[in-house]
């Protein structure tokens, strides 16, 4: 059948108990020429037809068709269908009938008293397994958990927002839907029953748990195999597969770096590698009564290395009695390229690396701390940096955390490359720097005044003489997690946070810049506020089509909420249909003299001739592309985003966006998520921080989304403005990528704050049409920046994965050691 309905589910309202509930797809995702017939016994039976349109990651394909759309039909069964026999759905196109599906009455009881819930995943965790789902909770709705015995199970639960469900369930109110991931961390049982029960509705599930976990490795395991085929071909898969098999344990991260661990032979062929330049660099590590065990292995760290022209600068502030005075001559002994300075007194962090960095003669100078350790190519990665870049004058990699015992490696921090923002907010290089010895001596010894963020003070410093710096995306580098420590959390010293605070505010001094640092709430994590003394005009440009109720919220939301005044707002009309719209906009105007309607008179919707058509009328310094489905949440939402783009270096900022419920819908921009670009923490709860508080803080990106972007109107012509080929998709990532290859930095601001309430005005792409134009910008856009996709965004690590936007590990990672 031509346009053939599909079923997908069936279920009866969670609180109407005759009305019973189909949902599907139709084929050219509208029921054009399908009629739809439903008959218990039959007689035929009334229904409602809702449709919705799906979220493009939903989209799926039937029979080579692009399905965006699904169809719910509402079915009123009368009082008395207990006793019917059957329910059947028909459907008949061009006159040809075709009976789709028969349920029994008898299946249908049984749904009735199905509860609804649903257990969406189960996964293996290091210790015992977590489960995630949902269920329905009208009132007093509980679930429960049971081994095979019977016996409940004591499970962590976490309530989380399910969006998604709401979608499919569009009776429920979203209170009514708990989400939830529950964590049992004893011995795995063999089998588990999940109870959901209320009032007379109930649902249980059992399941061989052992055997589902390992069906569900054991799949996952397949799917990742044929993905390693197709990218890296036979050999490559079949090493992978060996691994696999080895029975290796670990940790998902420790799995993968494993695979990215050199190899003995490697290793060997790095020591033989002959560069042009072979530089001397030289490590200098303060020593604070450092514990017998760390100490040698740090030691041992650095003699493994596979590049030999190093020094080793160690300077002892343990004090006259220093308790590692004879490990260190142990050492010295073994190898000549350890040097130490026996201080006969207790020194501070900073006077103490002082001391082991007038000890350096090396081209180059590498911090360490006295407790953790290098990888064994650490320094060869860094030398081959310095040969393929010569210029470079500061050197920063990726790195992890070690346990105490040594045992096992977590929390990998796969960096930005050089972001000035981030290190603004924080000290994100860390671990491992290295600085040529020129830099070193501009920018000046550690300062004591900042102890606790002396390296954090240094390297702001070093940032302000040069812009040659270099970030290596690879873990060469392990920080021990100690109890204290700064790698176990910046909790563990309070001073730490202050002295931070102060090495921010100091760089801003020295560079004339007038702002306010201020540590937010996660630790070692700081707010810049610039003040904005000048009041220069702002054009808020915004599209609509109809849909006033949300322009009317939304300019509320700035008449209200906004305290910045000197502002014109420009509703730039394209193609309403409606005559209340114009009356409205009348009403509007009368409201607020700062509003004007533009009337755009081209055919049907091209996002870029519509903003630039605002352009063309506004009279600020500065654009403000904004939706009409958007609401500002704070008061300082425009002031705040001025405030960085009235920066000389920055070309566009962005905000931070929820949807209704309150969950992020915009973090930034990722190019190559999805193989083009995406939304970052698209989802998560708007209160979660997101890999490193990334969701949460200042830092530069790539691109934002333009459903609210503010830019100078200068920088705006200077690149050419949005190009009007991208007529949906992608003109703003389009626009951001010409304003960074200009020179300037776009700018992700969590800190000005808007509800987006998503594709209201315009819709998802549901037509051929649409669908097709939306292929061709696709197309047009992987073609225009071919060379910087292939590359890889430089605020996004290789390493994190493009599947995803929870910047989860990339399996198939190709940074490979060199």
């Amino acid at each position: 059948m031509e346009n053939a309905f599909y079923i997908v589910a069936c279920r009866f309202h969670v609180r109407e108990k005759d009305r019973l509930l189909i949902t599907g797809y139709f084929l050219e995702n509208r029921p054009d020429g399908n009629r739809i017939e439903i008959r218990l016994d039959g007689k035929k039976m009334f229904y409602t037809m809702d449709g919705i349109r799906l979220h493009p990651m939903k989209f799926r394909k039937i029979k080579k068709r692009l399905i965006t759309k699904q169809f719910f039909f509402w079915v009123h069964l009368p009082k008395d269908w207990r006793e019917a026999s059957r329910l059947e759905v028909a459907q008949s196109y061009r006159g040809k009938e075709e009976k789709m599906k028969t349920f029994a009455v008898s299946e249908l009881k049984k749904l009735e008293k199905w509860q609804a819930n649903s257990i969406d995943k189960v996964n293996m965790e290091e210790k015992g397994f977590s489960i995630e789902g949902w269920y329905y909770n009208r009132k007093n709705a509980s679930i429960r958990f049971l081994d095979e015995n019977q016996n409940e199970l004591e499970m962590k639960e976490e309530k989380v927002r399910r969006l998604d469900v709401l979608r499919e369930y569009p009776e429920c109110k979203k209170e009514e839907i708990v989400g939830f991931k529950a964590f049992y961390e004893e011995v795995v049982p063999r089998k588990l029953e999940v109870c959901f029960e209320e009032d007379e509705r109930h649902a249980e599930e059992t399941m061989n748990l052992k055997r589902k976990l390992r069906r569900q490795k054991m799949q996952d395991d397949l799917r990742k195999v044929r993905i390693y085929y197709r990218q890296f071909g036979v050999r490559a898969a079949f090493i992978r597969v060996g691994d696999k098999l080895s029975g290796k344990n670990g940790t998902e991260y420790e799995e993968w770096l494993r695979r990215h661990e050199p190899s003995k032979i490697r290793l060997y062929q790095q020591k033989r590698k002959k560069f042009a330049r072979m530089p001397k660099i030289s490590i200098v590590v303060p020593l604070y009564r450092t514990p017998e065990e760390y100490l040698r292995e740090m030691l041992d760290s650095v003699r493994r290395q596979s590049y030999q022209n190093w020094e080793l600068c160690l300077s002892d502030g343990s004090g006259e009695d220093s308790p590692i005075t004879e490990i260190l001559k142990e050492y010295i002994k073994k190898d000549s390229r350890i040097q130490v300075k026996n201080n006969k007194k207790q020194l501070h962090i900073s006077d103490n690396t002082n001391v082991a960095l007038d000890m350096a003669t090396g081209d180059y100078i590498a911090f360490m701390d006295h407790d953790d350790l290098l990888t064994p190519d650490a320094l060869y990665e860094c030398v081959a940096e310095l040969n393929e870049y010569p210029d470079t004058e500061l050197i920063y990699t990726d790195e992890d955390k070690i346990t105490m015992d040594g045992e096992e490696y977590f929390f990998p921090h796969f960096k930005s490359d050089f972001n000035l923002d981030m290190l603004c907010t924080t000290n994100y290089f860390c671990h491992l720097v290295v600085v040529k010895k020129e830099l070193y001596q501009a920018a000046g010894k550690l300062n004591g005044e900042y102890d606790g963020a002396q390296d954090y003070d240094f390297v702001l410093r070093c940032v302000e003489k040069t812009d040659k710096i270099r970030h290596i995306p690879k873990i060469l580098y392990h920080w021990r997690a100690c109890e204290g420590s700064t790698a176990g959390s910046a909790d563990n010293k309070s001073y730490i946070v202050d002295a931070g605070a102060k090495a921010v505010r100091a760089h801003y001094r020295r560079m004339g810049i007038e702002a306010e640092v201020i540590p937010t709430k996660y630790p070692g994590m700081y707010r810049t506020k610039y003040p904005v003394k000048q009041t220069p005009k702002i054009s808020i440009i915004i599209p609509n089509k109809d849909h006033t109720d949300d322009l009317i919220k939304c300019l509320r939301s700035i008449r209200e909420k906004n305290t910045y005044e000197n502002i014109e707002i420009l509703i730039v009309e394209n193609n309403s249909q409606k005559k209340r719209t114009f009356k409205d906009y009348r009403r509007i105007m009368y409201e607020d003299s700062r509003v004007k309607v533009l009337y755009w008179k081209g055919e049907g919707f091209n996002y870029p001739e519509i903003n630039q058509y605002g352009v063309d009328h506004a009279a600020g310094e500065y654009l403000l592309f904004l939706n009409n489905d958007t609401e500002m949440i704070g008061s300082d939402c425009i002031k705040e985003m001025l405030s960085y783009c009235m920066r000389e270096d920055v070309g566009a900022v962005g905000a931070r966006m929820y949807y209704e419920d309150g969950t992020l819908q915009h973090g930034g921009v990722i190019i190559g998520l999805g193989g083009v670009a995406g939304h970052a923490f698209l989802g998560i709860d708007g209160d979660s921080p997101g890999y490193f508080a990334r969701a949460q803080v200042i830092h530069d990106l790539s691109a934002v989304t333009a459903a609210c972007m503010m830019m100078k109107k200068r920088v705006y012509e200077e690149v050419g403005g949005f190009d009007s080929k991208f007529a949906v998709a992608f003109n703003d990532v389009d626009l951001c990528l010409k304003i960074r290859k200009a020179g300037y930095l776009i700018v992700y601001d969590p800190y000005a704050e808007l509800i987006h309430y998503e594709s209201k005005s315009r819709g998802y792409e549901d037509t051929e049409e649409k669908i097709e134009r939306f292929h061709g910008e696709v197309n047009l856009f992987q073609t225009r920046w071919k060379d910087f996709l292939k590359k890889g965004d430089p605020y996004y690590s290789p390493n994190l994965t493009l599947d995803h936007n929870d910047f989860g590990l990339n399996h198939l990672a190709k940074v490979e050691r060199r």
